[in-house]
C-alpha cells in the first residue's frame, strides 16, 4: 500500500503540482469510483444535454432567416442551454462536494477512505455548496463587467472558497471572506501556482479536442471540394456529435486535477498563516 500524502503542510508550487498527481495516481480508481457514483444521473443528463445542445446549436447559428421551422428550434435552443447549463451547475456542485469530503475523509483517516462518509458529507453540504457556486459565479461575472484585473483578482481567492466551505467548515459567506484573508501577502504565489495548474488542465483538454479538431477539419476540406462548405449545418452530424460530447466531458472531469489542486494550496496556505498542522503534529507526540 503506497504512504498516504500528508496534506497539512508548506509546499512550494512544484511540490503542489507533484503531489496533485500523485495523490491522483494514487486514488483515481476509489476516487473516480465515488465521482461516478454520486454525480452519475447529472453525468448522464449532462451528457444528453451536451448532445443535444452541439446538434441544434449549429443548425441554429447556421440558419439566421427566421421561419416557422426555425422559430421552433429556437425555442428548443434555450430550452437546451437552460437544461445544459442546470445540469453543469448540478455536475461541478457533486464534483467539488466529492472530491473535497474524498479528501477530507483521507485526511482523517490517515490514508483510508470511509465511502459511506463521502457519500453522507456530499448530502449534507449540497445546498451550502449550491449556494457557494452560484454566489462565486455572481461575483465573478461582476467583477469582469467592472474590467478583466478585477475578475483575475477575485478569482485567485474564490478558487478556495469550495474548499475553505469543506475543510474549515464555514459557513458560505464566511468561506469567501476568509478565502481572501487567507492570501493576504499571498496574492502573487497563490495566482502562479493556480495559473500553472489551469494552463496544465487546458493543455490536457487540448489533447481530448485534437481528435474533433481533425474530424472538423477533414470534413471542411471534403465539403469545401464539394463546393458545399457554406452550409454550417452540414458540419453537424453524429460524428461530430460524438466527439464532441465525448471532449466536453473529458474536459469537466479535468476539473478533478484543479479540486484537489486547491485543497493542497489551502492546506499550505493555512499552515503557513496558521501552523494547524504543525499543532496537531505537536499534540499527537505524547498520544
Amino acid at each position: 500500500m503506497s504512504q498516504s500524502i500528508e496534506f497539512r503542510k508548506q509546499r512550494e508550487l512544484g511540490d503542489i503540482i507533484t503531489d496533485t498527481f500523485k495523490f491522483l495516481r494514487q486514488n483515481f480508481k476509489p476516487l473516480f469510483k465515488n465521482i461516478f457514483k454520486i454525480t452519475g444521473p447529472v453525468f448522464v443528463i449532462l451528457t444528453l444535454a451536451i448532445g443535444y445542445y452541439s446538434y441544434l446549436g449549429m443548425d441554429i447559428f447556421s440558419n439566421p432567416f427566421l421561419n416557422d421551422n426555425s422559430e421552433i428550434n429556437i425555442e428548443m435552443f434555450i430550452i437546451s442551454v437552460f437544461i445544459l447549463f442546470s445540469s453543469l451547475v448540478a455536475f461541478y456542485v457533486l464534483l467539488y462536494n466529492t472530491v473535497l469530503h474524498y479528501i477530507k475523509s483521507y485526511i482523517e483517516n490517515l490514508g483510508e477512505v470511509d465511502h459511506t462518509e463521502v457519500s453522507r458529507g456530499v448530502k449534507n453540504d449540497f445546498g451550502k455548496m449550491l449556494g457557494l457556486v452560484l454566489l462565486v459565479g455572481l461575483i465573478t461575472i461582476f467583477a469582469f463587467f467592472l474590467c478583466v484585473l478585477p475578475a483575475i483578482y477575485v478569482w485567485v481567492p474564490l478558487s478556495l472558497a469550495p474548499a475553505m466551505l469543506i475543510f474549515a467548515r464555514t459557513s458560505v459567506l464566511d468561506s469567501i471572506s476568509y478565502s481572501f484573508s487567507l492570501i493576504k501577502d499571498n496574492w502573487w504565489n497563490t495566482f502562479f501556482t493556480l495559473f500553472v495548474i489551469t494552463l496544465l488542465i487546458y493543455v490536457i483538454s487540448f489533447i481530448f479536442q485534437f481528435p474533433l479538431m481533425i474530424y472538423m477539419f477533414i470534413k471542411g476540406l471534403t465539403m469545401s471540394q464539394e463546393g458545399s462548405v457554406a452550409n454550417l449545418a452540414d458540419m453537424v452530424d453524429w460524428v461530430y456529435v460524438f466527439f464532441n460530447v465525448l471532449s466536453s466531458l473529458f474536459q469537466y472531469l479535468l476539473s478533478v486535477i484543479g479540486v484537489v489542486a486547491s485543497a493542497f494550496i489551502y492546506y499550505h496556505l493555512d499552515e503557513k498563516k496558521n501552523a494547524t498542522g504543525t499543532y496537531e503534529r505537536i499534540s499527537n507526540l505524547g498520544s
